[in-house]
């Protein structure tokens, strides 16, 4: 599989392209598309966290789970929908929260690529998910993949505010060297937890008061109708 993605983040993961790991992803992808299987995301979105927030460019890490698995939803932003897809619950309580903490108002749409051009890495430790099936691609290899590329940020970079929302992203914390970065936990904005310390959280505004202590440009979290 020929991976189509961003120049500086091809220069951080040269190596991973050629491991077995993620040749046995390709194939797997392969198999399954040629079985007639519908994939989600379509392949042009694949990588599209890594080629709309260039690795020189991260600021804040979001990490989710696995993509939406039904039709014109994913296209590889973790909790971003397409435009004209309506925002799920989950996203619909991010953006509450980020109201009640900021005050930029809600937008009309659930496509987050204008948080991602502003440097925010909206990644998924999975990359694709077969229609309809929620976690189908999770044993497939990815999760090597995406360990590798938080490492990556956490080892190359600095100053960078990872939001931990859930116990599975929470887990990647390990992953992570607090000495160098912001770590920001809660429960996971689902509508079953977000109640339980997701709402009043305030990562939004604490994210950006990290950020401009070090001289980083905040994040504009607005999203634009």
């Amino acid at each position: 599989m020929e991976v189509k993605i961003e120049a500086s983040w091809k220069q951080v993961l040269k190596e991973e392209f050629d491991k077995p790991y993620f040749q046995n992803i390709a194939k797997h992808l392969k198999t399954e598309m040629t079985q007639g299987k519908t994939i989600y995301p379509p392949g042009s979105y694949m990588f599209n966290a890594f080629n709309t927030t260039p690795f020189d460019q991260v600021k804040v890490v979001i990490l989710g789970q696995d993509p939406y698995h039904g039709p014109k939803q994913a296209h590889g932003l973790c909790f971003s929908v397409q435009k004209g897809v309506p925002p799920p619950p989950s996203l619909m309580n991010i953006f509450k929260e980020l109201q009640e903490d900021t005050g930029v108002r809600i937008p009309h749409h659930g496509d987050l690529t204008q948080w991602a051009k502003n440097g925010v890495f909206l990644l998924n430790a999975s990359l694709t998910v077969r229609a309809g099936e929620p976690m189908s691609h999770a044993k497939i290899g990815w999760a090597t993949f995406t360990d590798t590329v938080i490492k990556k940020i956490s080892e190359h970079k600095s100053n960078v505010v990872f939001l931990l929302w859930g116990k599975f992203a929470q887990e990647k914390r390990v992953l992570i060297d607090e000495n160098k970065h912001c770590i920001l936990r809660s429960v996971h904005p689902s509508p079953l937890s977000a109640y339980g310390g997701f709402f009043g959280c305030k990562h939004f505004s604490k994210a950006n008061e990290y950020l401009m202590s070090k001289g980083i440009d905040p994040v504009n979290w607005q999203l634009e109708d």
